[in-house]
């Protein structure tokens, strides 16, 4: 995806309340700003950090003109928004980069299944057993080149691998799929220190049949795009 128009150059003073952000444009100008985040951000809202941000028309269902997209750390862009995480997923389902999947040529988002739940993706194709695609985004990072999920408990996250569970016992495919925003991970670990029920959820899909895969994303400031998978990484799990 490249940005377009182009993404605005901003400095952050702080990001609060989950969804809000303080930052001063290049012009001096001061601004508060939508962040398209619900998760801590660990290591990617440090005040002081050059950040990006793409400008909207406010209207009746957008109050802020600024939305929060990127943020420069340690010489490394890395993508903040959550909310994208599904486009950059679907770019690499249908450029056939997610192991095991290549074959299926039927994707539908966004369906439901479990308990009041809606899966991510369900891939489809003659011959082949349905594939429920859950996404999940990834930018949090503690060693070099080991990329974390999640970065803060998450009872949901918990409740979906529990759910991709029955589908498999159902006679089909589930699949999580950790979409990673930033370029510098070349594997992914699950930090069972910062949420252990996740973990243990996590042990229990996977011994259930549910597959892992994880997509690593080319970022600079003028385009994010899905480059390639990398391998999951139990071994370096915190725990």
């Amino acid at each position: 995806m490249i940005f377009d128009p182009p993404l605005i150059s901003a400095i952050l003073v702080r990001r609060y309340k989950r969804f809000l952000f303080d930052a001063v444009l290049e012009n001096g100008e001061a601004i508060t700003g939508f962040c398209p985040n619900t998760g801590s951000m660990l290591g990617l809202n440090a005040p002081g950090s050059r950040i990006w941000l793409s400008e909207h028309e406010i209207g009746p269902t957008r109050k802020y003109r600024y939305r929060f997209e990127l943020i420069e750390v340690d010489g490394v862009t890395a993508g903040i928004n959550a909310a994208m995480a599904n486009r950059f997923a679907e770019e690499a389902l249908t450029a056939r980069l997610v192991p095991g999947l290549e074959h299926y040529t039927v994707l539908k988002r966004e369906q439901k299944y479990g308990k009041k739940s809606r899966i991510d993706f369900l891939l489809a194709e003659n011959g082949l057993p349905d594939a429920y695609i859950e996404v999940k985004n990834v930018h949090f990072t503690r060693q070099p080149g080991l990329a974390e999920f999640p970065d803060t408990a998450t009872a949901r996250g918990a409740r979906h691998l529990e759910e991709m569970g029955d589908m498999v016992e159902a006679g089909h495919r589930a699949v999580m799929l950790y979409l990673i925003q930033r370029p510098d991970c070349h594997r992914l670990a699950i930090a069972g220190d910062l949420d252990p029920v996740y973990a243990r959820a996590y042990d229990r899909a996977v011994a259930r049949g549910v597959e892992v895969r994880a997509v690593r994303c080319a970022i600079t400031h003028r385009e994010i795009r899905a480059e390639n998978a990398v391998p999951i990484d139990d071994r370096a799990r915190a725990v």
